[in-house]
């Protein structure tokens, strides 16, 4: 998909006239005196809190913000394959595929052996490793994932829309109110007089704060960043270029000998580019001087650092200069001894780093996609308030290695390359081979949670040895045994906060007697301990809470519909319609037809005894159990769910 060949224009670039991609903003309104969850901060961290939230019927949500209207260009631009995975919950990846830029190889360049001054390409590599994930590495304005998420908000029952222009005053926790302990006071920032300051004030069960790095709810609860400056300058800048680099359409990271580096990542349309330029090196305790650079400064360090190329600038889309530093919050939330959590903090209010490694926006919603489902659980009675505290354990341990991860890639990236006059620099080899080995870091899809209440010991992990125990479900192809339809079994995820319980039949005829996928059914069907009868509140659908699915390893066409157990054909909504999209098969189509890839071989289920595997509503797998080990199944559902009253 191309486009911003007459200029950079913000919004859907769908729309032929760029004036039809603007949004008005929303009706400018009061909030309203009481929430279940106050969000603070309209990035993408906030916007993904909101959007999940929404999903959720019943729960009272309102999200502030300063800004007096949505982004609409710059800021964070990869979206790493394990955020993509997060978008198809949602049902917004394949748009957003559509009109990303996808990362498929990474150039790296250093100074040429016999003209130092002068850059050559040194390698060339893949992007993203093989079966690492079904989805890409993608390039896209993050404005366009908050207007994704903004439909979701608008779309939902609640029709939730942001409220803009208010900043926040103050945040007191525990005043006298246990229904809505958290008090809130915001100001108006547009009256109608100037002589007038209009105060709104707003009670919460709980308050999230992700307004970024000056976060002014994590000064309120009395938590600050802490961590490192690196001393380090960088110019960014968004530009529609011609020029003679050949690797100008590729992810290309380049040392130069003594102009120091860059970083050029194509951007989404065929031919805007974003550039990360080096500046020089800051002294201790001094800052860029804004007022002195300009958006000329950042190209002519760019041309410096491309000879023998050159770059010609036709249009400056966005651009902004930044210093790098590493930190991280003393707490994600405000809890104590006495006391569970009312406020929590995600996104760069939590951590902040260099954006070299794309990893900003996407640990961001990764925080909000741990927390938001466990609020909702909480709010909506499913889950004990015990539940919160797995949000601050498991999300400050990730934002620690984050941290440290950035921490060495920045000092690599920013080094000088090692040669004779510099033998302490870094060798842009060994950089190369650390780009690879921290794929899978980058991608978003090595997180491990550790062993809670939330994630077992993985005591059966040789059932799935493909489906790691605490880390998200890896998703693979299978054939829809109702209609036959070639999909990605992960892709059952969706944003409403249920579990998935995939039961991956052994080697017995599918329905027959011999049959564990049967038995566990019968199970869940009949017996009073059943997750199915103790956790689904009367009259919500069958699947709302615990969401069953079946895999079988034979032919789909082997699987007779009149044979599948009711458990898995259930009756849905007012009119009670079958579902029919509960069961699939291993995908034994021919391999000149897209088959051939095999869900038992790729994720190492166990062919004769099959498997359970219980997933997490955030997509980590929880556990993964016998077939027929239907204790185990119940002890796991006891420790995070509220029998229904």
């Amino acid at each position: 998909m191309q486009f911003h060949q007459n200029g950079f224009h913000p919004g859907d670039p769908r729309f032929s006239d760029p004036q039809d991609a603007v949004v008005p903003p929303p009706i400018k309104r009061p909030l309203p005196e009481e929430v279940d969850v106050l969000i603070v901060g309209c990035g993408p961290a906030g916007l993904n809190l909101a959007a999940q939230l929404t999903q959720f019927e019943g729960l009272r949500v309102a999200i502030i913000d300063q800004k007096d209207d949505r982004l609409l260009v710059g800021q964070a631009d990869g979206i790493a394959c394990r955020t993509i995975e997060m978008f198809q919950a949602y049902g917004f990846a394949d748009q957003i595929i559509q009109e990303a830029y996808q990362v498929s190889e990474a150039a790296f360049w250093k100074p040429d052996a016999d003209k130092p001054n002068e850059i050559s390409r040194s390698g060339k590599v893949p992007d993203v490793a093989d079966d690492l994930s079904e989805m890409p590495h993608l390039i896209i304005n993050q404005a366009r994932v908050h207007d994704m998420f903004l439909d979701v908000m608008r779309q939902s029952a609640a029709k939730l829309e942001p409220h803009y222009q208010r900043k926040l005053l103050s945040l007191e926790v525990g005043s006298g109110d246990e229904e809505f302990p958290v008090t809130v006071q915001v100001e108006r920032m547009v009256n109608f007089s100037q002589y007038t300051q209009e105060v709104e004030t707003i009670k919460a069960r709980y308050v999230v704060g992700c307004d970024g790095a000056r976060s002014a709810v994590r000064t309120a609860i009395g938590k600050e960043l802490v961590g490192d400056a690196l001393n380090q300058a960088w110019g960014v800048m968004d530009v529609l270029l011609n020029t003679d680099f050949p690797d100008i359409r590729l992810k290309s990271l380049i040392h130069s000998n003594n102009e120091g580096n860059m970083l050029i990542i194509p951007r989404e349309g065929g031919y805007m580019v974003r550039m990360y330029i080096e500046l020089d090196k800051l002294k201790e305790n001094e800052r860029v001087a804004r007022d002195q650079m300009t958006a000329d400064v950042l190209i002519a360090g760019a041309n410096r650092i491309l000879q023998p190329y050159s770059i010609d600038v036709k249009q400056v889309a966005w651009w902004s200069v930044y210093e790098i530093g590493q930190r991280i919050t003393t707490a994600f939330d405000d809890s104590t001894e006495d006391r569970a959590a009312r406020v929590f903090l995600a996104g760069d209010a939590c951590h902040t780093h260099s954006p070299k490694a794309g990893q900003g926006l996407n640990t961001s919603v990764m925080d909000t996609w741990n927390l938001g489902w466990k609020l909702a659980h909480v709010l909506t009675g499913r889950a004990d308030e015990s539940l919160l505290k797995t949000y601050s354990d498991e999300r400050r341990e990730y934002g620690q290695a984050l941290i440290d991860f950035d921490r060495k890639f920045s000092a690599m990236f920013s080094a000088k390359p090692k040669s004779a006059e510099n033998p302490d620099g870094v060798d842009p080899a060994e950089f190369q081979r650390y780009f690879q080995l921290f794929g899978q870091y980058t991608a978003g899809v090595s997180i491990q949670y550790r062993p809670s209440l939330m994630v077992s010991e993985g005591l059966h992990q040789e059932l799935a040895t493909g489906l790691t125990v605490g880390k998200r479900f890896h998703s693979a192809p299978v054939v829809r045994q109702g209609d036959a339809k070639p999909m990605q079994l992960g892709h059952c995820h969706t944003a409403n906060g249920a579990y998935r319980v995939y039961a991956f039949g052994g080697s017995a005829e599918p329905m027959s007697d011999e049959c564990g996928v049967k038995a566990l059914c019968e199970f869940l069907a009949e017996d009073a301990k059943s997750p199915l009868k103790l956790y689904t509140p009367a009259g919500d659908e069958q699947d709302s809470v615990i969401d069953l699915r079946a895999v079988f390893q034979q032919h789909h066409q082997s699987v007779e519909t009149s044979t599948l157990h009711p458990l898995l054909m259930p009756l849905k909504g007012s009119l009670k319609l079958r579902d029919y999209e509960k069961v699939f098969c291993a995908d034994k189509r021919p391999e000149s037809s897209g088959g051939g890839k095999d869900i038992y071989a790729m994720r190492g289920i166990n062919r004769d005894q099959g498997c359970i595997v219980i997933v997490r509503p955030d997509q980590y797998v929880a556990d993964v159990l016998p077939l027929n080990d239907y204790q185990g199944l119940s002890r796991f559902f006891a420790g995070v769910l509220k029998p229904v009253q």
